[in-house]
C-alpha cells in the first residue's frame, strides 16, 4: 500500500529522519507525515503536495535495501543539483529559526520585484531550499 496519494514522487536520502522532520515540519511548518510501515520496511517521511510527494528515507535504510548505491553516497555529496521550492507563511520567523539552528543561508531574506519575500538556505542534509512568501500574506 502506498504511503501517499500523489501519482508522482521524489525520494531524497537523509542522515536522520528526526532531524529532517524537525526542519520541514517544525521550522518550515510543512505538512510532513511520518510513515506507518510494515515490519521490516524502512520508516520514512512524506510531504504530499497536490500530485507530487517528497519522500525522505534514511541513508542507512536505502543502502540496506540497495547495497549497490552505498559507494555512490560516498562519491557525491547529498543535495548536489537539487533545489526544493516552498511557499511558506511567516518567512521572518522561519529565517530566525534557521539562523538559531546555525543552518547555512545562501541568499538572505529579500523582497523581490516579482512580489515575494524570498530566501535561499540549505536543509540539514545539504539540499538547497528556496523559500518564498507572497507579499501581503497575513500571518
Amino acid at each position: 500500500m502506498k504511503a501517499h496519494r500523489a501519482p508522482h514522487s521524489i525520494q531524497l536520502t537523509v542522515a536522520q529522519l528526526v532531524v529532517t522532520e524537525a526542519f520541514y515540519a517544525g521550522i518550515l511548518a510543512l505538512p510532513v507525515q511520518r510513515s506507518f510501515t510494515m515490519n521490516g520496511a524502512p520508516d520514512h517521511l512524506v510531504i504530499d503536495m497536490n500530485g507530487l510527494a517528497i519522500i525522505f528515507v534514511e541513508e542507512a535504510d536505502v543502502i540496506n535495501a540497495h547495497p549497490l548505491l552505498g559507494s555512490r553516497f560516498s562519491m557525491f555529496p547529498r543535495g548536489i543539483g537539487v533545489t526544493l521550492h516552498f511557499e511558506v507563511k511567516d518567512i521572518e520567523g522561519i529565517r530566525d529559526a534557521i539562523m538559531e539552528e546555525g543552518l547555512e543561508v545562501l541568499y538572505p531574506l529579500e523582497i523581490k520585484p516579482y512580489g515575494v519575500k524570498e530566501m535561499w538556505c540549505f536543509d540539514p542534509d545539504g539540499y538547497l531550499i528556496v523559500l518564498d512568501e507572497p507579499l501581503g500574506v497575513q500571518k
